[in-house]
C-alpha cells in the first residue's frame, strides 16, 4: 500500500468522516487517501478533502501518524471555503458495488465536545 494523508475536521462539537458501506458492513474513515508521486503529505490531505468533501481545507498540525500498510499521516484542518458533502471524486463518480458507498457525514461525538 501506498502512504496516506487524512484530514481530522472538528466543527461545532462534530467531526467530519466518511461512511462507509461495503459488503454490508458499515464504517467510518477520515477523509483522506493515498498521496500521489510528487505530493506532500499536506497536500495530498488537501486534495482527497476536496475531492471527498468538496470544501478546501487548511491543515494546520500533524495529530499523528501510523505505520500501517505504508505510512498514515492525520492532520488537523479547518475548512475555509466550499460547501460540505459536494465532493466529486472518482469513488463518488463510480456506481461499483464492490467499491461499497462512500457518503460525508458530521459525526456528534461527546469524546469531541469534552476534549476541546
Amino acid at each position: 500500500m501506498r502512504n496516506r494523508g487524512s484530514a481530522i475536521i472538528i466543527k461545532d462539537n462534530k467531526v467530519a468522516l466518511i461512511k462507509r458501506v461495503k459488503d454490508h458492513v458499515t464504517y467510518y474513515v477520515f477523509p483522506g487517501g493515498g498521496i500521489e508521486k510528487g505530493e506532500t503529505p499536506e497536500e495530498a490531505t488537501k486534495r482527497e478533502a476536496y475531492e471527498e468533501l468538496g470544501v478546501t481545507i487548511k491543515v494546520n498540525e500533524c495529530f499523528d501518524t501510523l505505520d500501517f500498510n505504508g505510512k498514515q499521516y492525520f492532520f488537523m484542518a479547518e475548512i475555509i471555503e466550499g460547501v460540505f458533502g459536494t465532493g466529486q471524486g472518482e469513488e463518488f463518480k463510480r456506481n461499483c458495488s464492490e467499491r461499497g458507498t462512500y457518503e460525508p457525514v458530521w459525526v456528534e461525538s461527546t469524546l469531541v465536545a469534552n476534549s476541546i
